[in-house]
């Protein structure tokens, strides 16, 4: 999964790869220099992202069968402040902290497979940049810590 978030990363050279912590991958558009269109940059390298998971699932399937099929990929998205700062320790590391961070974490834990999950603060700035068409409704509501 890693591999073609990266590769997506590099075509979208503006992100900024933060962490990986399990099987969950986060990257953030705006720091350090802060963009209105990061709602827009963040979409476009979540679709990207699906797509090259479709695509890898597929070539998995081909090689090491149908079961591989299952493998699929939730995204969250939020827009806010963030705090930013370096954890010291064996392993010193970069990390956002933050109420931006938890409520794009919930986005993606209590979204569907393969698809990206926008919270409406998001959702109003795709929409302000004129991606409104971007955005569809969910059907059902989602009960959300916090949210």
């Amino acid at each position: 999964m890693f591999l073609f978030t990266t590769s997506c990363l590099h075509c979208c050279c503006c992100l900024l790869s933060v962490e990986t912590v399990g099987d969950c991958y986060v990257a953030v558009a705006g720091l350090p220099v802060p963009r209105k269109d990061h709602a827009v940059v963040m979409a476009k390298f979540a679709t990207d992202c699906l797509v090259k998971m479709k695509e890898t699932v597929h070539r998995l399937e081909t090689s090491l069968g149908p079961d591989t099929g299952d493998l699929n990929l939730r995204v969250g998205l939020h827009s806010g402040p963030v705090t930013a700062g370096v954890l010291r320790g064996d392993k010193g590391r970069f990390q956002l902290f933050g109420d931006t961070m938890n409520t794009a974490s919930r986005m993606e834990s209590n979204g569907g497979k393969g698809r990206v999950h926008i919270s409406g603060d998001t959702a109003a700035c795709l929409e302000a940049a004129g991606k409104g068409k971007w955005v569809t409704e969910r059907e059902d509501q989602v009960i959300a810590k916090g949210m």
